[in-house]
Formats: structure tokens, sequence, C-alpha cells
């Protein structure tokens, strides 16, 4: 058993990370990467992002230690019905010397299992994009928003980013003064807080700088909102508060009031110290008060975890993650 080692994932769209583990929670390798999202970068540069990844956890590891693997990234469900796909990553997986079997899970279970090891909860990510998935025997179960900046992800970085344009372009159509946010949302935009003579001549340099970018960009303008808000901004304030609520109703549509296993909160809006995450754990506290509140932690351990659990030799997985996510 102490010769044994595990392999962890935590694929994304801007970077790749892997953890190597012994059976009892020692870090033993690590790599990072480019993004290797399938979905968005495709299959084959996806999966070299993993092998570089893969090397260089393994550096000093032999790959025959290696018992087990899982890979946790978005959109797990279309690599998996992509034979093109996932013939890439076992292509990857068997270059990196590896000869072990692999699991592949959604981002979310992996983000749920870096908070807690009990086998149901629930997980609520808010990045640029936001969803929420009830967990079930540590299998995602029903799921609810993650529906795209289109249609859905209501009070993730996308949505604020939109919202804050727009109150910039209610408050231009209306002739009234600027504040914080608004403020700085122009600058961001034009380079510039300056308004033309005409106010609607800076309505529509707005609009077309917006949409002439793909339209989630519109994310980029979320660390102003929590900025402003940080600074008692009216606006960002209100804003937040919104968010808040839009993000707590997902978790409602899954899960029952009175729910006492734990709800853990992951992504960037969420795990930072910002007035989103603070106001998300007043409404989830109101919500479901008997509840443990955790928040994501190294999704990549967390994979690595998640392919321990399942080898014989581990008989007390609760305990291993315990060792890996110590409880401030």
């Amino acid at each position: 058993m102490s010769d044994t080692v595990v392999v962890g994932l935590d694929v994304g769209g801007t970077s790749t990370r892997a953890t190597v583990l012994t059976l009892t929670g020692q870090r033993v390798g690590a790599g990072r990467a480019g993004g290797g999202n399938p979905t968005s970068h495709g299959a084959e540069r996806a999966a070299a992002e993993l092998l570089t990844a893969l090397r260089e956890a393994l550096a000093d590891v032999d790959p025959t230690r290696v018992a087990a693997g899982t890979i946790g990234l978005a959109g797990a469900g279309r690599l998996l019905a992509d034979p093109a796909g996932r013939a890439a990553f076992d292509s990857a997986w068997h270059d990196a010397g590896l000869r072990c079997p692999y699991e592949v899970h959604g981002d979310a279970l992996v983000a749920y299992a870096s908070g807690t090891a009990a086998p149901d909860g629930t997980i609520l990510i808010a990045g640029t994009g936001a969803i929420t998935a009830q967990v079930h025997e540590l299998r995602l179960d029903r799921i609810a928003d993650g529906h795209g900046w289109l249609l859905g992800d209501a009070g993730s970085g996308f949505w604020l980013g939109r919202e804050a344009v727009r109150r910039l372009l209610a408050d231009l159509d209306a002739g009234r003064g600027l504040g914080a946010l608004t403020t700085t949302v122009l600058t961001e935009l034009l380079g510039s807080a300056d308004i033309a003579a005409r106010p609607r001549d800076t309505v529509d340099a707005a609009i077309q700088t917006v949409t002439r970018r793909p339209p989630i960009e519109l994310a980029r303008l979320a660390p102003l909102v929590v900025d402003a808000a940080t600074h008692g901004d009216p606006v960002a304030t209100a804003l937040i508060t919104e968010a808040a609520a839009h993000l707590t109703e997902s978790v409602s549509r899954i899960r029952t009031p009175g729910a006492v296993t734990p709800v853990v909160l992951g992504g960037g809006l969420l795990t930072a110290d910002t007035p989103l995450a603070a106001a998300v754990r007043a409404e989830i506290t109101r919500h479901w008060s008997d509840a443990p509140l955790r928040t994501a932690g190294d999704g990549a351990a967390a994979a690595a975890w998640l392919a321990a659990r399942g080898l014989p030799e581990v008989t007390d997985a609760a305990a291993l993650h315990a060792r890996l996510f110590p409880t401030p």
C-alpha cells in the first residue's frame, strides 16, 4: 500500500492541474499546463495539455506505481460521448506511462469533493458562469442553471458584468450623473469617463464596444462590481444582493427546505473573500440554517481523492479527505 499512488487532474478552460498522492495523503507530484477543456479548445489540444501536466506531475514518480486516476472537467459528458475525444485522452494517458484505468467526472463533482467527503449534498459554483448541482452518493444528480450566458447563469460573473453595463446605459439614457461603478465601467469600455455632448453618442460607443467582443467577455467586468461594492457603491451593492438572490434561488430549485446535508461553494466569486461570497453565505444560512457550509478547495487533490476512495487499500476515505482538506 505504501508504494501505491493515485493521480487527479482538474481540467479547466485556462489551466490544467495534476496532483499525485500517496494513499496516506502525501503529495508527491504536481504539474500544470494550459487550458485543457475539450469543449472550448478541441480534444487534441486538450489532450496535449493533459499530457504536459501529467508528465510534470510524474517527473519523480514511477508511473507503474499509479493505481487509479480521475479527471475532472467541465463538459465531461460531451467528452465521454465523443469517441475521438476519449481516444485522444486515452492516448495522452498512455503516453504519460500510465496503465491504470481512469474516470472522468464533471468539474462540479470535483469541486464538491474538494469541500466535503459527505456522499450527499449540494454544490453551488459561481465564476464566469453559474451552476448548482445536487450530489448523491458522490455522483452528480439533479442540476440547476448552468444554462450559459444567453439563457441563464444568473448571478455569475457574466451576469454581473452585463448588469453593470445595463446600469451604465440606463444612467446615460436618463441623463443621471454616474456613480463610482458606472464611471469605472465606462472608463473600462471606452478608455475615458468623458460623456459626449450628445450622451447618445456615448451610449452607442459603449454598445459597439461590447457587441464587437465575444459576449462572455462581459465577465471581465465582474471584479469592478465586486470592488465597487466593497467600497460601498450603492449600485454595485444592489447588484451583489440581486446576484446572491439568483444564486440562492438556483439552489432552491433542487434542494429541499430544511435539508441538513452540506452546501459547498465553488468558483472564484464564492471562494474568495468577496461581498458576493458573504451575501450568498448569509442567504444559504438563512434558508438552510442547519446545513454545514463549506468552501471548495484544491480540485486536483479532490480528483485524486475520488480515485483513491475506490481502491480496496483505502478503508477510511473520510479520514484521507480530512488529511487532504483540514477544516479551519
